[in-house]
């Protein structure tokens, strides 16, 4: 059966959503599709169930491409105001919890039904439970098989995300179909993941699994302060899971667990103020007591701070202000909230999202090569490059 339409999207994610809802509004015939039985799973489960929506810190430098520049203009065009305003038409309750994250009140669904409800007003035809076989290009028309039918468009939009989050559907799907139309992909790898250690640094994290702190992380000259977490599995937390996104295997990190402090300068003075102290009791006083006990152990210190020499103590500070180690690898996709890589913006215009090669194929989300950082981000580039798509398609 031959069924036409002017745009079909597949994907019904945060970005194949908006786009639906803006290509709708502007009158065109939009078929939304999924693989999935449930629509906007990934909304759903985000920031524990309330969805970090968007950030109001959003900008460009929030974000990495193999091209920065590109995300510019869908960031203009579609800003993280015009999505709260539509937040706020549907009456939606929302909170910053901190460094501009805004969340739901209640819960992610609320978002989830807005975007249907707008799709609905919008007029778009959504099928669920739908698997394409094959995409092909006949004349100036792009040809979707599934099963036996065939539906037809003009304008084709890709909106299926990345490898990240596998247990709820996550696919090659959309580099495929880039490769089949002959556009370049960066190499997609897990984003906002979670770093794995080696026996000596595991059994640490091990025992101090649930302990957290504010911490500094760096990657060369790129650092990230926030939260960091010693897990049964290695270490995580905004802070580590941020850094992830720019680590390269092979590579050391450094981490300062007392960023408010020069331990060393610390130290000396309490060597002279307070001399028969227990360095160990000093410690716990920068550190959580677990984790204050094991670095004194690791680095043998031990007994009464005037014992211990200003060598020793040296390696004591550098061990909490800059404290080197070497990730074997990161937890990967299963865990990962996002795809770093994908479809090169090289491909694609800024301006519409669409193939420079191919007039009237889109990609739009995290499918694309662009990726932000944690907080929000993620999402608004969603909700812009849907917008942009939603506006040319």
């Amino acid at each position: 059966m031959k069924k036409n339409y002017d745009v079909i999207i597949i994907g019904a994610g945060a970005a194949g959503l908006m786009c639906a809802i803006e290509a709708g509004k502007r009158g065109r015939k939009v078929l939304l599709i999924d693989h999935s039985k449930k629509i906007g799973e990934k909304i759903r489960i985000s920031g524990g169930g309330r969805c970090n929506f968007t950030n109001i810190n959003t900008n460009p430098n929030k974000f990495i491409s193999q091209n920065p520049k590109f995300i510019i203009s869908a960031l203009n065009q579609y800003t993280q105001n015009d999505f709260i305003k539509l937040i706020k038409k549907h009456g939606i309750k929302y909170h910053e919890k901190k460094l501009g994250q805004l969340f739901c009140d209640d819960s992610a669904q609320q978002i989830i039904d807005m975007l249907l409800f707008e799709c609905q007003m919008a007029n778009v035809t959504l099928k669920k439970e739908i698997i394409v076989t094959d995409v092909e290009k006949q004349n100036s028309q792009y040809v979707i098989s599934i099963s036996s039918d065939k539906y037809f468009c003009n304008s084709l939009i890709v909106a299926t995300g990345g490898l990240s989050v596998p247990k709820i559907g996550a696919s090659k799907f959309g580099y495929e179909v880039a490769k089949k139309f002959s556009l370049n992909i960066i190499k997609p790898s897990p984003a906002l993941v979670p770093l794995t250690f080696s026996e000596k640094i595991l059994f640490m994290c091990k025992e101090l699994s649930g302990l957290s702190l504010d911490a500094i992380v760096f990657f060369n000259k790129i650092f990230f302060k926030e939260g960091m977490l010693f897990t049964h599995r290695g270490l995580s937390g905004p802070s580590v899971l941020q850094i992830s996104s720019y680590w390269k295997l092979g590579s050391n990190i450094r981490i300062n667990l007392s960023p408010k402090l020069d331990v060393y300068k610390l130290l000396e003075s309490k060597k002279s103020s307070n001399p028969s102290r227990d360095i160990s009791i000093v410690i716990a006083e920068i550190l959580p007591k677990r984790l204050a006990y094991m670095i004194c152990e690791e680095n043998g210190a031990k007994g009464n701070i005037c014992e211990l020499s200003n060598k020793l103590l040296k390696q004591l500070s550098k061990s909490i202000n800059d404290w080197v180690i070497t990730p074997t690898g990161s937890e990967g996709y299963r865990t990962a909230e996002v795809t770093l890589g994908g479809v090169d913006t090289n491909e694609i215009s800024s301006k519409t999202m669409m193939s420079l090669k191919n007039p009237g194929l889109f990609f739009i989300g995290e499918v694309v090569d662009v990726t932000g950082h944690l907080g929000g981000y993620n999402f608004q580039w969603a909700w812009s490059s849907g917008f942009v798509a939603g506006q040319y398609a």
